[in-house]
């Protein structure tokens, strides 16, 4: 992944958001309690964090990231951002995540992932990770590619085929392992298809304790 992203690291905020659709809808439907804490799963340039972190003040943020180069560059852009006192960043495998050992903490309020399951040979031991660390009454909140299966079948596989250039890999199979998932761990689950299946985008909401 290094190998991948360390020429392109300084402009790859700019190139992405012509195509990583949904990230910013994600960030203003995750409103955690005053106090609450939010995870990225998959932090990379820690560009959504820092969005976050100023839509809620309120809230402390963290996120890992298993690529060193992105870390590093996501450690610059929360410092440049003066946000280094309320965003913890640390170096973790999405597929062997532990917030005791990262963070010191059993869980978060809201955890994400943001395009990073298309990017995770083990995306479905990521996403059990990911949903592992949601605290009872917190929500996993996903959006990454979709199937494409309404969109012109030339667009589908051309789209796939540039995104393999970057080790990219939408996950057929996510709206099922996620609709899975819920139903294992008692949450309810809102999946959506938004861009005519060009994305997926679902929010798993873990019952309160009573």
């Amino acid at each position: 992944m290094d190998a991948i992203y360390r020429w392109q690291v300084g402009i790859y905020d700019a190139t992405r958001k012509f195509y990583l659709l949904g990230r910013d809808r994600l960030i203003d439907e995750l409103a955690p309690p005053a106090g609450g804490t939010v995870l990225e799963v998959g932090c990379g340039t820690g560009r959504n964090l820092v969005v976050a972190a100023r839509r809620y003040p309120q809230a402390r943020f963290y996120g890992f990231d298993v690529s060193p180069v992105m870390l590093a560059e996501a450690r610059r852009a929360v410092a440049r951002a003066g946000l280094a006192d309320r965003i913890r960043l640390a170096r973790a495998d999405a597929a062997g995540f532990d917030p005791l050992t990262c963070f010191a903490r059993d869980g978060f309020d809201r955890v994400f992932c943001s395009y990073t399951l298309s990017m995770i040979p083990p995306w479905q031991e990521a996403l059990g990770r990911a949903m592992a660390a949601v605290l009872p009454g917190g929500s996993l909140h996903v959006v990454d590619f979709g199937g494409q299966g309404q969109l012109p079948a030339l667009f589908r596989l051309g789209l796939r085929a540039w995104l393999a250039q970057f080790h990219v890999t939408p996950r057929d199979g996510v709206a099922e392992t996620l609709a899975a998932l819920a139903a294992t761990e008692g949450c309810a689950l809102r999946l959506e298809r938004p861009y005519r299946d060009y994305a997926v985008h679902a929010v798993a909401t873990r019952p309160a304790l009573a």
